[in-house]
C-alpha cells in the first residue's frame, strides 16, 4: 500500500509538472493557432485542473504541516517571500485589481508547488521526476510533429519550424534548454544506464534544433560552460583562483570583441540587431516604467490591450506586444523598482549560497539549483518568465532557493 501511494504521489507530480510546463492544453484548445492568429478559446479546463492540483498540493503540504512548517522556517528566504507578499500587496495600487487578485491567487498556488517539490524530494529525485516529465514532453513533440503536424509544426515563422506541443517554437525551445540541463546533470553524474540520460539529451538538443530557437540554444550553450565552470568552485584555492582569474580575463576579451562585431554575430545567428523588434520595444517599456517607478502597475495590471496602459506601447511600437520580452522589465512594471530590488537581493543571497553548496559537495546534483538559476537570469534577458504564475520556470526557481537550505537528503515518508 505504501509503494502505491509513493507511486501515485510521483505520477501526481510529473502530471502538475506537465501542466505547469504549458504542454498540450493551451495548443490543442486554440487549435493550432499561429502566433500572429487572435482565437478565443474556452479555457475553462485549464482553470479547473490548475484548481485541482493547487488543492492537492494544499493537501499534501497540510499532510506534512509539521515537516512544511519547519522547512519554511529553516529556510529563512525573507525576500522571496517578502516578493510573493509584494505582488499580492499591490491590489491597492494595481490599475486592474480584479486582474492583480486573480494573478497573485495563481502565483501563491503555483509557489506553493514549488514548495511541496522542494520539501517532499532530495536534489536526486527531483531531477529523475524532472527526466521523467521531460521524457514524456519529447515523446509527445516527436508524436505531434509527425502524426499531427497541423499542432506540431507551426507555419506562420517563415520556414516551417517545431514547436512540438507548445504554442510556440520558442516554447518548445525555452523547456528543451531546461530538459537538456536535466538530462545532462544525471548523465554526468549517474554510472549504471547512463546511456538513457544521454538519449535524453540528445534528444531534447535535436528538438531544440528543430525548433530554430536561436536565444535558447545560445543559453543552452552557455549553462553547459557555466556547469564545467562551477566544479572548478570545488578546486583547491592554489589552483582554483589562477584558473578563475584566467577566465575572467578570456571571457572579459571575448566581451570586446562581441561589442565590436555584434552584427556579425547576430548575422550568423539569423537575427537581426533589434532582436526580432525587442530592442525598440524596451524604450517605449522603460517610458512607462518612469512613469510609476517605485511601485509599477501592479501584479498583471499593465497588459491589458487597449483598455489598459499598454494601450500607448501598441500604438507607439506599431505592433501588439502582450509582455516586454524581458523578465526584469516586466516586474518593475508589475511592481516597480522595489520589487525588482526584491528580486535581486534574494537572488544574490540564494546565488553566492549556491556556490557554498558547490563547495562543500561533490555530487553534479548539488550544481542544479545554481545552474537553474543562472537559466532564469540568462532566459529574463529575452522572455518574461520571471515571476509569472502558473510557470515551470517560477516553480522550479522557488524549489531551487528552498532546496538550497537543505543540508541533508530529505527522507521519503508520507
Amino acid at each position: 500500500m505504501r509503494k502505491l501511494l509513493i507511486f501515485a504521489e510521483e505520477g501526481f507530480t510529473v502530471i502538475a509538472l506537465l501542466m505547469y510546463s504549458g504542454a498540450i492544453f493551451v495548443l490543442v484548445l486554440s487549435g493550432g493557432a499561429g502566433q500572429d492568429e487572435v482565437v478565443e478559446y474556452d479555457a475553462s479546463l485549464i482553470r479547473v485542473l490548475f484548481f485541482f492540483f493547487y488543492a492537492v498540493t494544499f493537501l499534501l503540504l497540510i499532510l506534512r504541516w509539521k515537516k512544511t512548517l519547519h522547512f519554511l522556517i529553516f529556510s529563512k528566504d525573507i525576500w522571496l517571500y517578502s516578493l510573493i507578499i509584494f505582488a499580492l500587496v499591490s491590489i491597492t495600487w494595481s490599475f486592474e485589481p480584479s486582474i492583480t487578485f486573480k494573478n497573485s491567487f495563481t502565483l501563491i498556488n503555483s509557489s506553493l508547488f514549488g514548495v511541496y517539490f522542494a520539501s517532499r524530494y532530495s536534489l536526486k529525485q527531483q531531477l529523475h521526476i524532472l527526466a521523467c516529465t521531460f521524457g514524456i514532453i519529447i515523446i509527445l513533440s516527436f508524436i505531434f510533429a509527425v502524426a499531427l503536424p497541423q499542432y506540431g509544426i507551426q507555419n506562420d515563422v517563415g520556414s516551417p519550424k517545431l514547436r512540438g506541443v507548445f504554442a510556440h517554437k520558442n516554447g518548445l525551445g525555452a523547456k528543451m534548454v531546461t530538459s537538456s540541463t536535466v538530462f545532462f546533470i544525471l548523465g554526468y553524474q549517474t554510472k549504471k544506464r547512463s546511456w538513457i540520460f544521454w538519449f535524453g539529451f540528445s534528444l531534447s538538443v535535436l528538438l531544440l534544433l528543430l525548433a530554430v530557437s536561436t536565444s535558447s540554444l545560445v543559453n543552452l550553450i552557455i549553462i553547459i560552460f557555466a556547469f564545467f565552470t562551477f566544479q572548478i568552485w570545488r578546486w583547491s584555492y592554489k589552483v582554483m583562483i589562477p584558473t578563475l582569474m584566467l577566465m575572467a580575463t578570456i571571457s572579459q576579451l571575448l566581451y570586446f570583441w562581441l561589442s565590436n562585431n555584434a552584427d556579425l554575430l547576430f548575422t550568423s545567428l539569423g537575427k537581426d540587431s533589434t532582436l526580432t523588434g525587442r530592442t525598440e520595444l524596451w524604450p517605449l517599456v522603460m517610458d512607462m516604467i518612469s512613469k510609476h517607478p517605485w511601485l509599477g502597475y501592479g501584479y498583471g495590471g499593465f497588459w491589458q490591450g487597449w483598455d489598459g496602459e499598454s494601450a500607448y506601447i501598441w500604438r507607439a511600437a506599431g505592433w501588439q506586444p502582450s509582455h516586454p520580452h524581458n523578465g526584469y522589465l516586466a516586474l518593475c512594471l508589475d511592481l516597480g523598482l522595489l520589487g525588482l530590488g526584491l528580486f535581486f537581493l534574494g537572488f544574490c543571497r540564494n546565488y553566492l549560497q549556491g556556490f557554498a553548496r558547490i563547495r562543500s559537495s561533490k555530487t553534479a546534483f548539488d550544481a542544479w539549483p545554481l545552474i537553474h538559476m543562472t537559466y532564469i537570469a540568462l532566459a529574463s534577458l529575452t522572455e518574461s518568465s520571471l515571476l509569472e504564475s502558473n510557470s515551470l520556470n517560477w516553480m522550479l526557481y522557488i524549489t531551487a532557493c528552498l532546496s538550497l537550505k537543505t543540508t541533508h537528503q530529505i527522507k521519503r515518508k508520507l
